[in-house]
C-alpha cells in the first residue's frame, strides 16, 4: 500500500502531497490552506459528481437498450425523439450574448494551429510549446512537399539541389503572403531598413517596398544589414534569417539561412485524452511538467545515437519595431491545460 498522508479529512498519496508543497512555495498559498479548501470542495461537491456519473450510467444504459431494440440503421428522427424524451437531448437556448475581458490574442483575433500532446511526456509538451515557431526551410526540405524527382531526393547529406527547390517555393510563399510592390522576392540580394520602412535591393539594383507596407513590423541587428527581418501576415509572423556566414546563406542571393512562421500558437497539454492521467503517479507526473512548463524550467534529455540533446523552452525572440523600439513575440505556444473528467 503506498505511503499516505491524511490531512483536513482527506487521505492523500505521499508524492502528491509532496509536490503540492514543493508547488506551493512562491504561489502565497500554504499547503494547509491548499488542502483545508480542497477538502471543501470535495465534500460539496463529491456528492454533485456522484448524482452526474450515476445519470451518465442511466442515459447510456437507455441508449443501449435502444440500440438493442432498434438493430439496424439508425432513422434520424425517431432515434432525436428517444434522446429528447430521456432528456440526452434539450431543447436549444434563445440566442445570447457573452462578454470576456482579457482574452489572449492567440485566442481572440490569431487564426492558427492548435497542437494536443500528452503532457506526461515532457519531451513531446516541449515540442509543442516550441512549436510556436517552425523552420518552412526544414518543413519543405524534410516532407513531400518537395518531390524527389528530377535530382530532388532527400539524402543525410544535404543536396543542393533539393536545396534551391526549397528556396524557390519559400520565395513564392513570400510572393504569396507578403508581396513586393514590384517585382519578386526570388530576385531580391537584400534587405535593409530605411527610415522605419522596408527596403528590398533587387538584383538589376533597383530598390523597391513592400506591396503592404503595414506587413513589415521589425528586425533584428544593423538596420542596414538586418540579421533578421519580421514581417505579418494575417496576423500571423514571418522571420526573416540573414546571414553569409551560414552555410544555406551562402547560396542565396540574399544570404536568407531560413524562414521561421509563427505555426501552433495554441497548445493543449492534455492529462485527459492522449493520456488518462487516473493514479497519484500519474497525476504527480502531469502535475509535475504543467509546474514546469508553468515556471519555464521544464527540460528533458534526449538522445541521438552518441550525441544526447537537453531541450527546454524556447525564449521569446526580441526585435527592433519600425520607429525603433524594442520589443518582444511570444516564443511558445499558448498553453492550455486539459484536466480529466469526473467520468474517469
Amino acid at each position: 500500500m503506498s505511503d499516505r498522508v491524511d490531512i483536513s479529512g482527506l487521505s492523500v498519496d505521499r508524492a502528491l502531497y509532496d509536490l503540492v508543497e514543493e508547488i506551493s512555495a512562491g504561489t502565497g498559498v500554504k499547503p494547509p490552506a491548499f488542502w483545508q479548501s480542497l477538502a471543501q470542495i470535495v465534500d460539496e461537491l463529491g456528492p454533485q459528481n456522484a448524482d452526474l456519473l450515476q445519470q451518465r450510467d442511466q442515459l447510456q444504459a437507455q441508449i443501449d437498450d435502444w440500440h438493442k431494440a432498434n438493430p439496424g440503421p439508425v432513422q434520424r428522427d425517431p432515434y432525436q425523439a428517444f434522446l429528447r424524451e430521456i432528456g440526452y437531448l434539450v431543447a436549444e437556448p434563445d440566442p445570447f450574448e457573452v462578454t470576456t475581458d482579457n482574452v489572449d490574442d492567440e485566442i481572440a483575433v490569431i487564426a492558427g494551429p492548435q497542437l494536443v500532446v500528452p503532457v506526461d511526456n515532457a519531451r513531446y509538451a516541449l515540442n509543442a510549446a516550441n512549436a510556436r515557431w517552425y523552420s518552412l526551410y526544414d518543413a519543405l526540405y524534410g516532407t513531400n512537399i518537395i518531390l524527389e524527382v528530377d535530382g530532388c531526393k532527400k539524402t543525410a547529406k544535404y543536396n543542393p539541389v533539393r536545396g534551391q527547390q526549397v528556396i524557390r517555393y519559400a520565395r513564392d510563399f513570400l510572393d504569396q503572403a507578403v508581396p513586393l510592390a514590384t517585382g519578386s522576392h526570388a530576385y531580391a540580394v537584400r534587405y535593409k531598413v530605411v527610415s522605419g520602412k522596408l527596403v528590398v535591393v533587387m538584383g538589376d539594383g533597383k530598390q523597391t517596398e513592400l506591396g503592404w507596407r503595414e506587413c513589415f513590423v521589425g528586425y533584428r541587428g544593423d538596420p542596414e544589414q538586418p540579421s533578421a527581418v519580421l514581417l505579418r501576415h494575417n496576423n500571423l509572423h514571418i522571420e526573416l534569417l540573414i546571414g553569409e556566414g551560414f552555410f544555406i546563406g551562402q547560396g542565396d542571393l540574399a544570404n536568407i539561412y531560413d524562414i521561421n512562421l509563427e505555426s501552433a500558437v495554441t497548445t493543449i497539454m492534455d492529462c485527459e485524452d492522449s493520456v488518462s492521467a487516473v493514479d497519484a503517479a500519474d497525476k504527480v507526473r502531469v502535475y509535475r511538467h504543467w509546474f514546469g512548463l508553468m515556471k519555464g524550467d521544464l527540460a528533458a534529455t534526449v538522445k541521438r545515437g552518441k550525441e544526447t540533446i537537453e531541450r527546454s523552452l524556447n525564449p521569446d525572440p526580441e526585435f527592433i519595431g519600425p520607429d525603433g523600439s524594442a520589443f518582444t513575440l511570444p516564443g511558445r505556444s499558448l498553453m492550455l491545460v486539459r484536466n480529466v473528467g469526473t467520468h474517469m
